[in-house]
This record gives C-alpha cells, sequence and structure tokens, in this order.
C-alpha cells in the first residue's frame, strides 16, 4: 500500500491507498505541538504531539489498531506545495530531489518548510522506506511563457517572480478521472475557501487563475483574489507588509464582503451583504473563465471541484448564466482528491522502476 501524507504547519494528515486506489484509512492530527486531536476515519481522540514525527507514529499505531500494519506499506508519498521550475513532474524523493525542494522555500515559506518536515518524518521512522513527492505547482508546467511572464524587469524574472499557479494536484486528478471522456478545452474550476480555474486543453494545463502566490485571480474566502499593485503599495504604507499580507490573504474575500468565508451559509442569508458577496464569487470566476477560454482558443465543457463546487449547486448555476454567452456547454461535477492523484503519481513512477 501507499502511505500518502500532507504536512500542515500544525497538522499532519495521512492516508492509506491500496494499490487499486481504495483508500483505506484516513487520519489526522490537529494542533501539532501542543494538545490536539486525532481523527482515524472520522473517529476522533485527544492527543499530545511533540512535532510531526510523533504525529506520524501516533497516526501509524492507530492505523495498526485497526488492522492496517506498517509492514504492508511499500512506499510514501508526499504532497509538496512548490516545485518552483526544477519539480515539474512526480519525483522519487533523492538528495537532489530534496535540495530542490528546499530552494523553493522563498516561493513557499510557509508550506515547503512544513513538507520537507513530512518527509524527515518518514525518514526517521522508516529509513529504508521509497518516498515520493508530488508538487501542486507541477500540472501548469505546461503553461507558455507568454503566460507565465509577468511584464516586469529581466532581473527580477531572474529571481523566480512568474505566475506557476496552484491547485494543480486537484486538476491531475480531475483529467484521470475523465480518462478517455476527457473533453479537448475544458475550463476546470477548483472551488473553496481557496478558488482558482485553470484551462485545460488535451489533457494539459494551458492557463491559470492563480499566479505567483495562490492569492491572485477569483475571489476566495478570506483571499481577495486579484488586486492592483498600486493598491497594495498603498495598503502597506498604512499597515506594513506583514499586516498587508494578513489583509489580504486572511481578512479579505467573503469574508471582507460579508463577515463570513462560509458559502453555504452566505447562501442561506437573506441580506445585501451575503447577496453581494456571492454576486462578486461568481462573477469575478465567470470573469476569469472568459479569459481562460480565450487561452484554449473556446470551450467544450466545464467541470466544478472543490467543496463549493461539488456542493453548492446555485454557485455553479450563476456562473454558468454568466457563461451562456458561449452557447450551451456541459457540465460535470468532480469529487476532489488530491491524496488519491498522489498514490497514483508514486504508483506511476513504481510501475516504471523509478
Amino acid at each position: 500500500m501507499i502511505l500518502v501524507i500532507n504536512a500542515g504547519s500544525s497538522s499532519l494528515k495521512v492516508s492509506l491507498f491500496q494499490t487499486d486506489l481504495h483508500c483505506v484509512a484516513d487520519g489526522m492530527i490537529t494542533e501539532i505541538g501542543g494538545a490536539g486531536t486525532l481523527a482515524v476515519n472520522g473517529a476522533k481522540t485527544p492527543v499530545t504531539s511533540i512535532d510531526h514525527a510523533d504525529a506520524l507514529t501516533q497516526i501509524q499505531a492507530a492505523f495498526q489498531h485497526i488492522g492496517h500494519d506498517s509492514t504492508q506499506i511499500a512506499a510514501a508519498a508526499h504532497r509538496v506545495v512548490h516545485g518552483g521550475t526544477q519539480c515539474t513532474t512526480p519525483a522519487r524523493i533523492t538528495l537532489q530531489v530534496l535540495r530542490a525542494i528546499a530552494d523553493c522555500v522563498p516561493l513557499a515559506p510557509l508550506h515547503n518548510p512544513v513538507n520537507l518536515s513530512g518527509i524527515h518524518a518518514v525518514a526517521a521512522s522508516a529509513p529504508d522506506l521509497p518516498q515520493y513527492a508530488s508538487f501542486d505547482t507541477a500540472f501548469h508546467a505546461t503553461n507558455p511563457d507568454v503566460a507565465t511572464r509577468y511584464a516586469i524587469p529581466a532581473a527580477q524574472a531572474a529571481q523566480g517572480i512568474r505566475r506557476y499557479g496552484f491547485h494543480g494536484l486537484s486538476y491531475a486528478n480531475m483529467v484521470a478521472d475523465f480518462g478517455t471522456a476527457l473533453p479537448a478545452r475544458l475550463l476546470a474550476f477548483h472551488l473553496g475557501n481557496g478558488a482558482s480555474l485553470c484551462a485545460i486543453k488535451e489533457g494539459q494545463s494551458v492557463a491559470t487563475s492563480m499566479g505567483y502566490s495562490p492569492l491572485s485571480g477569483l475571489t476566495m474566502g478570506t483571499r481577495s483574489g486579484d488586486i492592483d499593485g498600486a493598491a497594495v503599495l498603498r495598503i502597506a504604507r498604512a499597515l506594513g507588509i506583514d499586516g498587508t499580507d494578513h489583509l489580504l490573504n486572511k481578512q479579505s474575500g467573503l469574508m471582507a464582503l460579508a463577515g463570513d468565508n462560509n458559502m453555504k451559509a452566505l447562501l442561506e442569508r437573506d441580506d445585501a451583504d451575503a447577496r453581494f458577496a456571492v454576486a462578486h464569487f461568481c462573477y469575478w470566476a465567470a470573469r476569469h473563465a472568459g479569459s481562460a477560454i480565450v487561452a484554449m482558443g473556446g470551450l467544450d465543457a466545464v467541470a466544478f471541484t472543490g467543496g463549493i463546487g461539488e456542493n453548492a449547486a446555485p454557485v455553479r448555476d450563476r456562473i454558468m448564466a454568466h457563461l451562456a454567452c458561449f452557447g450551451d456547454t456541459p457540465v460535470h461535477v468532480i469529487a476532489a482528491d488530491e491524496e488519491k492523484q498522489i498514490a497514483r503519481d508514486a504508483l506511476g513512477l513504481i510501475a516504471k522502476g523509478r
């Protein structure tokens, strides 16, 4: 089986997949470094964990308690948020890959270090276990230069300031889910607290709404989405860099417009702020969709995934109403499953002997 690991700053999520990509166990520990919760297949227990290695040991012990022994595990596979321009495909973790992930820490300072913590935790507990990495940015490596280059001087571009895109594992899973029925020109929406879209042409990303960071693009739960750089500079003069970062990433989006980033709650409310926030979310999703359709040279189908994309039919309907000018387009709803894609990536590499 494949042990899939998604390390957060203070949490660790672990899933166990059989080789047929059936998930047999899910475990998560929150509040690493203090008193948190261990959840295994929905059953919750209060726990205290020292670090990610300790959290991994506790989850594996819980898996063993329900009948999944660690000797059954053939490999560990990790979600790594940022692969930069070096890591553009899934890879077996070597010293060179570890260095590449570390090189991308300036691009994802909150995420890549904890992703490395997960890798080191496995290495400490099972040093001979093969490990693999899937990169959330990698699916968008097929974007052409004209889509990724900001119109800024070469010196800044050389520092890695360019569009990368995110939610790549979700989009890759969507493509795999379609299989041979994949539309030639697919407009894909990943809508959740973080929201993005992707233009998928012949199975490859040719444009996406997120850029250098996950901040840009669509209106999101607590992120502003696109905002003029001069406006950011003005806010920064008043609040400083850290204050502006917090405002744009944690206090903006639906939260700023309606005081709540829960789309279900907003759809149930009947007040002007909630209605405006939902309208804003749908309008800007459709505005960015027009750009993606141009990048693909047309549109054959639309697919939604993510918590909002899968569960909020009124949001899907409003976005599609905005896109009615492109004709009667088939709409698909695909279950988001990044962990399944990570397991699929690792199994693919193992099958190739890598």
